[in-house]
């Protein structure tokens, strides 16, 4: 009997795992659309979902640029510490947005739990995104602060290996590459869908305020990059 237990619980995981990845793949291809409700003045899960979508988009330009200074890091390091501090107050808005729709759902406002949570990988492979995002950034900014001559000072010691600054930033790099690219991958499609980029979304309330926080977020990004650009790295 106990046997005959562990088979259907193992049969029970694998058709769970296999429903996920069926949900991730059909909201990945845009083949099934989530429902996000509206709510009057701040367009509740609506309009928290398009300013997500909008600010990840600028974020993926934002990376992208990243990446390509990577291509000579050594010539174009001023321009990469100045688009690492462009970074940082989207991803920060986009922890908060994301953040906010999280402690809604569990907190029993029913326009959130009506619009639900993401497929489970999502949910899974979330505060990877989220972790290794921070630890970039932060590690980068730390660099920055430390100066090249003691980026590789020790600040820990794990398994008889000196870690320092240098090194954390490219375990986070490293952790960043993968799970920020399998989220690209899964929310690029709903993404221009709900910003409107592929031609399908409508109005919603809360649309000023919307304009505000991301006007408000690409200016101090822009001030932070013009003073970090400022700074020699040495």
């Amino acid at each position: 009997m106990s046997g005959d237990a562990g088979r259907l619980r193992d049969r029970a995981r694998r058709g769970s795992w296999r429903r996920w990845a069926a949900e991730t793949l059909a909201e990945a291809t845009g083949r099934r659309l989530r429902v996000d409700p509206e709510e009057p003045r701040t367009g509740g899960p609506a309009g928290n979902a398009r300013l997500t979508a909008w600010t990840g988009l600028v974020l993926l330009v934002l990376f992208l640029a990243e990446i390509v200074t990577l291509l000579d890091l050594e010539d174009l390091i001023s321009w990469h510490i100045a688009v690492g501090a462009l970074l940082v107050p989207p991803a920060l808005v986009k922890t908060a947005t994301t953040g906010w729709r999280i402690l809604r759902y569990y907190t029993g406002r029913p326009t959130y739990r009506q619009a639900g949570p993401p497929p489970m990988p999502l949910r899974v492979l979330g505060p990877v995104v989220v972790g290794s995002t921070l630890g970039l950034l932060g590690t980068g900014l730390a660099l920055v602060a430390v100066g090249s001559q003691a980026a590789t000072n020790p600040l820990l010691v794990l398994g008889g290996q000196e870690i320092g600054f240098l090194a954390l930033h490219k375990v986070a790099t490293a952790v960043w590459v993968v799970a920020t690219g399998l989220h690209t991958v899964d929310r690029i499609v709903p993404a221009l869908r709900i910003t409107g980029v592929s031609g399908h979304a409508t109005r919603l309330a809360g649309r000023n305020a919307r304009i505000v926080i991301l006007s408000l977020t690409l200016a101090v990004a822009a001030l932070a990059a013009v003073l970090l650009h400022l700074v020699p790295y040495s």
